[in-house]
């Protein structure tokens, strides 16, 4: 019977994207399948629970340098394209997904580039078949890594978005009305622009996630040079329903980053129809499209600017429904049928 695994073992890292994208695609494969197809989980021994009606096998941290897993396994999903972990069996068939070559653009990063393009180029090597999760991750790969004859399918991320209307208690209410943004709280998000559109305004701007300390300091040292610091607050990872509150009750979402494979949280604030402000750099249009507002630089002047006249074309305009749409265009449950098509006409 056919015995498809998928690798969950991102998943010890919590509140970032592989996490969100490894937890949603299992859920969605789970409800897909049909027997005698069987879908097995490779997890860390402490996430056990995470697919708790489906088998799994354990993580270890030997597995580096040989995983015992082969026996019965037809097809195996890499869900990370710098993955340890891959079974040594020739007759498995192996799914690569990248999400993105996000280190090619790391400031001081030159000296490591080569190692971990040539990682890339070894997960690739052992793929039957590749996925990207946009054309801009599919343009990176064609242009730094050779697929040969290896097919290669773009399939954008799913976002089914959980709400909760009732829930009205966030991490921190602001006390006027804010700008929001999320992520991990790196350089590569490029958040510390973001302060200067507060300057003669009368908007608090909220940050929520994992925070890198240094990237932190260098945000508010931004927001004090604006005269803006009482006004950001950055809160750290938050839950389900304070992203729902954060999301639902905001102004406007800022999602100014530089590195960007996908960007699920551009499609959560477009289902709550809010006007969202974007760099132009990387997976960004493609994701947005035409219904966001675009930063092509960040001239203080400028970024205000393109603030100001969206923020006033939105009212003008009142895009919720057309926003909304363009959001629910990317559901899980289309996405993990794609993913189970490949699965399908591999091991056919």
């Amino acid at each position: 019977m056919p015995r498809f695994v998928i690798d969950c073992e991102r998943m010890k890292y919590p509140n970032n994207g592989l996490y969100t994208y490894c937890s949603e695609l299992g859920q969605t494969l789970t409800k897909l399948i049909s027997p005698p197809e069987e879908l097995y989980f490779y997890l860390p021994s402490y996430k056990e629970t995470l697919f708790s009606n489906h088998p799994h096998y354990k993580q270890k941290a030997w597995h580096k340098l040989w995983m015992p897993y082969s026996k019965d396994i037809q097809l195996w999903h890499t869900t990370y394209q710098l993955s340890d972990y891959i079974p040594a069996s020739p007759d498995i068939k192996r799914v690569l997904t990248i999400h993105d070559l996000n280190f090619l653009y790391k400031p001081n990063y030159k000296h490591k580039i080569s190692g971990q393009l040539a990682k890339v180029q070894r997960m690739i090597n052992k793929a039957d078949h590749l996925i990207t999760i946009s054309n801009y991750v599919k343009e990176d790969v064609l242009q730094h890594l050779e697929i040969g004859d290896t097919p290669l399918s773009v399939i954008y991320n799913g976002c089914d978005v959980k709400s909760f209307p009732s829930f009205n208690e966030p991490l921190y209410r602001p006390s006027r009305p804010f700008l929001f943004t999320i992520g991990t709280i790196l350089p590569k998000k490029n958040f510390h622009v973001i302060p200067r559109l507060l300057k003669d305004t009368d908007y608090e701007l909220i940050i929520a996630g994992n925070a890198n300390t240094t990237y932190q300091k260098q945000i508010l040292q931004e927001a004090a040079a604006y005269g803006v610091l009482d006004r950001v607050k950055i809160i750290g990872p938050i839950d389900e329903k304070s992203k729902y509150w954060y999301f639902s009750n905001c102004a406007a979402f800022v999602f100014p980053s530089i590195a960007e494979g996908f960007g699920i949280p551009v499609i959560e604030a477009m289902h709550y129809g809010k006007p969202v402000f974007l760099s132009d750099k990387t997976s960004l249009p493609e994701i947005g499209g035409d219904l966001a507002y675009y930063f092509e630089n960040f001239d203080p002047a400028y970024m205000q600017d393109v603030f100001n006249k969206g923020m006033a074309h939105y009212e003008a305009t009142q895009p919720m429904a057309a926003l909304k749409k363009h959001a629910d265009s990317f559901r899980w449950e289309e996405i993990g049928e794609q993913y189970l098509n490949i699965y399908r006409s591999l091991i056919a």
